[in-house]
């Protein structure tokens, strides 16, 4: 259920080739790495490949945030975490939101799995809710809470809950932000997470002996 993930800009080809063993000798659901990683990552590790567009801002085009996602792809990314624009989430602009996500989901298809990063610390339950929303009805597969970079926090209980309640059972929750310790990635699968974003994963699966 986590996604090993190593999104520091000053990441070095040694730091993807140690996450890519770890990633393989434990056997996650995906290794996450910056867009020009991909390829190394997927040359050195037998778990599918996620990559991020828009990342971490959001304020990408979102023509550029398609481009960025279907090389990604094209290098062997099986999975992509893009960034939603916050200022249309900040404003309501629902529509706006929906159209990004499905032009995303156009340019890698159907087969690629596309989760949508709301930075969930910054907004009240509806606002989650209606982001959710949204992005799902654009073609999203997973609504993701955090970056991980953004100065409001990473994931909490409550935006989980609200955003399982959104979705319903048939689309994923990536809880991802500040989770570190098996305690926590549980409460998160608890409130709803069925995926879990985390640089600790080592400890959090050792935890749970």
């Amino acid at each position: 259920m986590i996604d090993h993930t190593l999104l520091t800009p000053e990441a070095v080809e040694h730091d993807i080739l140690t996450l890519c063993a770890t990633a393989t000798e434990l056997g996650v659901a995906a290794v996450c790495v910056s867009p020009h990683w991909v390829s190394l990552a997927a040359a050195h590790t037998d778990r599918p490949i996620a990559s991020v567009a828009g990342f971490p801002s959001g304020n990408h085009l979102p023509k550029v945030k398609a481009l960025e996602a279907a090389q990604a792809v094209n290098d062997g990314a099986r999975e992509i975490d893009v960034v939603a624009n916050l200022g249309w989430i900040a404003s309501g602009n629902w529509q706006a939101l929906q159209n990004e996500t499905a032009e995303i989901r156009l340019a890698l298809g159907v087969d690629v799995v596309l989760k949508v990063i709301l930075e969930t610390s910054l907004w009240s339950t509806q606002q989650i809710f209606d982001a959710c929303s949204a992005v799902v009805a654009g073609g999203a597969n997973f609504v993701k809470t955090s970056t991980g970079f953004h100065k409001s926090g990473g994931a909490n209980i409550e935006a989980v809950q609200t955003m399982r309640q959104a979705v319903g059972d048939g689309i994923g929750v990536k809880a991802s932000g500040g989770i570190r310790t098996t305690q926590t990635a549980l409460e998160m699968i608890e409130a709803g997470a069925s995926r879990i974003g985390a640089s600790a994963t080592r400890a959090i699966i050792e935890g749970l002996a």
